[in-house]
């Protein structure tokens, strides 16, 4: 089993990044910012470093660090039991390791909200940042952090960044590298034979990550299956035939049908 899991996965889990959800985190982000969900607060151009990391304090902690209101990846563990798989994720917000996933067959390939790296990067490091993360958000004042809280780069000093992928800064570090080789080997192990591609909320903002590779080898492997399951995109080629089944709808709801 090669599970692709998409933001779709996560909001089935809980994790939406507007309507009550934001107005009961970021009421006053939106009110004195004007923006209306925590995505497009994560793109507001902050005149400085202090309003900038208390937004983002705020919002690393609640969707990083809490844990989602539905037990979507728990549902998923218990399906994925006794079976030999590996995931392939574009999500950010460690719910399969708070799952109980095992860390070895996971690759979060878009980063983690739970690292920092140089804005630069003067160097491909990454840094925890939960200790650093917890006290912004204890000690933010009228949506600012204490200036001496500002994430500092240890080798040169800069500030701080996100380690997400969304310029040509993102650093791939040595655990991202590792996990990358691991993906690698497992999808060598089982170019042949019966295989389940699972995409789970997968769209189109970066479909050549996880939706077309998919395609892509069950097309190749007459033995594999290509299973997508979700809300909105749910489709597959008509060259795939029989070998694609696709379930629209909630993907919670779905995987409990499954178990």
């Amino acid at each position: 089993m090669v599970v692709g899991a998409g933001a779709g996965l996560s909001v089935s889990a809980g994790f939406v990044y507007d309507g009550e959800r934001f107005a009961r985190y970021f009421a006053d982000f939106g009110i004195r910012y004007g923006f209306r969900d925590m995505y497009s607060g994560g793109f507001y151009p902050y005149g400085t470093l202090e309003e900038y990391w208390a937004y983002w304090s705020r919002y690393i902690w609640i969707n990083r660090y809490a844990d989602p209101p539905r037990p979507v990846y728990g549902t998923l563990r218990k399906l994925l039991s006794g079976m030999d798989y590996f995931v392939l994720t574009t999500n950010v917000d460690h719910c399969f390791q708070k799952a109980g996933f095992d860390k070895g067959r996971l690759f979060y390939t878009q980063g983690d909200y739970g690292l920092w790296q140089c804005s630069q990067p003067c160097h491909a490091a990454t840094y925890d940042n939960e200790e650093a993360v917890r006290r912004m958000v204890a000690e933010q004042r009228e949506m600012r952090i204490p200036s001496e809280l500002i994430p500092r780069c240890p080798k040169c000093g800069k500030p701080m960044a996100m380690n997400l992928r969304c310029d040509g800064a993102f650093v791939e570090d040595d655990g991202w590298r590792a996990a990358a080789g691991r993906y690698g080997d497992f999808l060598h192990r089982h170019g042949r034979g019966r295989v389940v591609y699972l995409e789970l909320g997968v769209g189109y903002n970066t479909p050549g990550i996880i939706k077309y590779p998919f395609w892509r080898m069950t097309a190749q492997n007459p033995d594999a299956v290509y299973v997508c399951v979700n809300r909105d995109d749910c489709s597959a080629p008509k060259e795939l035939g029989a070998r694609a089944v696709c379930f629209s709808g909630d993907i919670s709801e779905i995987l409990e049908k499954l178990t």
